[in-house]
């Protein structure tokens, strides 16, 4: 993966923005631009510090401010700082007090109310606010070439308003005046419009919620041992910026934990539900490991810092949901391609809109330019902008708060038409937590056969070679030193000792062709003869068989691949339900029968361990474990953090069915909408005022219905 340069841009509100922004910095040069405007965060293919002044020079050109991502975690680092709500908020009420009286002239017959000085006087303030902001925005997005909403909002305000002044000048004094006044249109539009982007900036608010919950479990303090002169140990209350590596924190009952690191002394209770989605508390005690962000339920313990900022397993969560959510799904490419010319048609149709009226219709001027006007103000591209962005996002961190970290939102667009979900045996649909069944070896070689089996699993990050070091360990095992080990990929490891004896652990089926009439989990051979044979036992998880009986009922075909031996892979096959199984597969031919799969449709692979990284990669979706081997990790489109519950795999599937189908019902209601109400306003049967109400909550229906993805368990 290429590193990329990160910045983030305030003021962004919609997904033109983005699409501005994105398209001037393609004119640059500058390549794999990534832009999401929920989140202000910005990304590009590395360019080098010189580069850095002349591209934000180029953003706040647009409008924007922009300023560099690479600080401390915080909330206010990570996400917008300035997010536009507060500064709407403000405008609306103060647009709101002055439109008001404006709109009393239709209901109470005050001479000061009909005055058209009065209501210029009280329309000006409000166009001057609309064009400080809607104009600002138009200007900039037509900088941009991908003009946005606040271009149809800032023609309509403001051709209102001229047409009144225009009017009021021509015929001050006369009877007919009043015929051509409408201030109250310009500046309706206006305060409508600020209305719904407020609803909307708090709406689009929501949906980074789960990300800016998991940013605000990095404390901001933390208590630090350090050690005096007469040995003495002496507390300080640190801010958490000043951590470094190797610092020794105390920890009380309901500390949020400020770093990664291990306990040294004591024992406490942690709550770990954040970050994994386990409800339980687990006990710490010395030598465990905890994480940044979790809670200390009861308890006092010390801990020694092992990373801080933005190297802690919870900086890496948030940036692997934030990149997720600037990968875009396929269905969003025709959102974003009609909103880059959905402006311009909505001018022209506007334009035809009133040479229909005036000429053809018979219309006077007036009518004719109220009814272009609203075809203007009725449009809403952000809906169309809006409709996936707010779903994968909500998606996204849905998934995230419940230990599924989705590394894209095309993933979750692919879990929708799965066919087949591939699970591997061991650690996957079992526990992996293995025992020495039955250990085959001359008494004399005995002791000698298990310190080298222990030597080598010592070398190994396979969960079976961990499993089988503990149990080695009880049987008295000793350290044996190898000059090199070299762990073979799916097959075994390897190691030549002191004296140039090469040792050799393999696995059943690798060995299939060294050994005759036997059939054992592992082989151990000394310069290639066999020295001793191992049968081993592992128990299933307790939420296997639930999990693929859930599967089931989706439609959804269960495939169980394994490397261990037919008698093994049945049993287990029988005991979960799953469809069909395989044994004695390496990892070329797991590769292989996904393949064979594919060709009838979706496959998701289920594996952690590194023999089932090919086929991660090979699955249109590969899912892993917290726990699991890094290369299966790094290989996985879906990492579930915690104890690697099965049931999640269900969850994620569940969640990525529902963002697709939330996706397809906003683009819906966005298309319909503006299929819809265009012509309705082309035709005059809609004022401009009520058209303006109309699109300030267009959007507001997309996001609210985007937001329903997280009441879904």
């Amino acid at each position: 993966m290429h590193e990329k340069t990160r910045l983030i841009v305030d003021g962004m509100t919609c997904s033109n923005c983005a699409l501005g922004v994105s398209r001037i910095l393609q004119q640059q040069g500058l390549h794999d631009v990534q832009v999401d405007f929920t989140t202000g965060d910005v990304s590009f293919e590395e360019v080098s510090a010189e580069q850095i002044p002349s591209i934000e020079s180029k953003i706040r050109s647009l409008g924007y401010s922009v300023r560099s991502a690479d600080l401390p975690l915080t909330a206010e680092n990570k996400l917008p700082s300035k997010f536009p709500g507060t500064k709407q908020e403000k405008m609306f009420l103060v647009c709101a007090l002055l439109s008001l009286p404006l709109m009393g002239h239709m209901v109470w017959d005050l001479p000061m109310l009909h005055n058209p000085l009065f209501q210029l006087a009280l329309s000006l303030p409000v166009l001057v606010i609309g064009l400080s902001h809607f104009g600002k925005s138009a200007w900039a997005s037509l900088r941009s070439g991908v003009p946005n909403m606040d271009v149809l909002v800032t023609l309509g305000s403001l051709s209102a308003f001229a047409y009144s002044v225009i009017g009021m000048a021509i015929h001050w004094g006369t009877s007919t005046m009043h015929n051509f006044m409408f201030f109250e249109t310009a500046a309706t539009i206006i305060t409508l419009i600020l209305l719904g982007n407020v609803i909307e900036a708090r709406s689009v608010r929501k949906t980074t919620s789960a990300l800016r919950e998991l940013i605000s479990l990095q404390p901001t303090w933390a208590e630090r041992i350090t050690l005096q002169k007469d040995l003495s140990e002496e507390i300080e209350k640190v801010s958490t910026s000043s951590i470094i590596a190797n610092d020794k924190l105390l920890l009380r009952t309901g500390d949020a934990i400020p770093a990664d690191g291990t306990v040294y002394w004591g024992e406490v209770l942690v709550d770990e539900s954040a970050m994994t989605g386990e409800s339980v508390p687990v006990l710490k005690s010395v030598g465990q490991a905890i994480l940044t962000g979790t809670i200390v339920q009861q308890g006092t313990a010390k801990m020694m810092v092992t990373k801080t900022g933005n190297a802690t397993v919870l900086a890496g969560i948030i940036e692997l949901v934030k990149r997720a959510q600037q990968s875009k799904p396929e269905i969003q490419k025709l959102g974003d391609k009609i909103s880059a010319w959905f402006v311009p048609v909505v001018i022209l149709i506007s334009f035809v809109a009133f040479f229909i009226n005036h000429l053809f219709l018979d219309r006077d001027i007036q009518q004719s330019l109220m009814n272009a006007i609203s075809v203007l103000v009725i449009s809403c591209p952000c809906a169309m902008g809006l409709a996936t962005p707010t779903a994968v996002a909500v998606g996204l961190g849905s998934a995230a708060r419940k230990g599924i970290l989705v590394k894209g939102g095309s993933t979750l667009e692919r879990f929708n038409g799965i066919k087949t979900i591939v699970f591997d045996k061991t650690g996957t649909l079992t526990n992996g937590k293995f025992k020495v069944e039955k250990l085959l070896v001359e008494d004399s070689e005995r002791a000698n056969a298990i310190d080298v089996l222990y030597s080598l699993e010592s070398h190994s990050n396979h969960p079976i070679a961990k499993s089988l070091v503990q149990d080695f360990q009880l049987m008295g095992a000793k350290q044996k030193l190898f000059n090199t080990v070299e762990e073979l990929k799916g097959i075994g490891i390897r190691g030549t000792d002191e004296l140039g004896q090469i040792y050799e652990l393999v696995s059943g089926a690798s060995a299939s062709g060294r050994v005759q009439g036997e059939s054992h989990d592992l082989y151990l051979f000394r310069n290639g003869t066999k020295l001793a044979s191992l049968d081993i036992s592992d128990t299933l998880k307790p939420d296997a068989a639930q999990t693929i009986a859930k599967l089931k009922t989706m439609g959804i075909k269960t495939v169980l691949l394994s490397g261990d031996s037919e008698s093994k892979c049945a049993a287990a096959a029988h005991a979960v339900g799953v469809d069909s199984y395989k044994s004695g597969m390496l990892p070329q031919d797991k590769t292989k029968f996904i393949n064979q799969l594919m060709q009838q449709g979706p496959v998701v692979m289920v594996g952690d361990g590194i023999n089932d990284a090919p086929s991660l990669e090979t699955a249109d979706i590969g899912i892993s474990f917290g726990d699991a081997t890094s290369v299966a990790m790094n290989a996985a489109d879906v990492v579930i953090i915690g104890k690697g519950e099965l049931n999640s795999v269900v969850t994620a599937i569940e969640k990525g069915r529902m963002t697709l189908r939330t996706i397809r019902q906003n683009l819906f209601w966005a298309f319909a909408y503006n299929l819809v109400a265009i012509p309705i306003a082309a035709v005059g049967l809609l004022s401009p005022m009520v058209a303006a109400l109309s699109m300030a909550f267009s959007d507001v229906v997309v996001i609210g219905n985007s937001l329903r993805i997280r009441l879904k368990n």
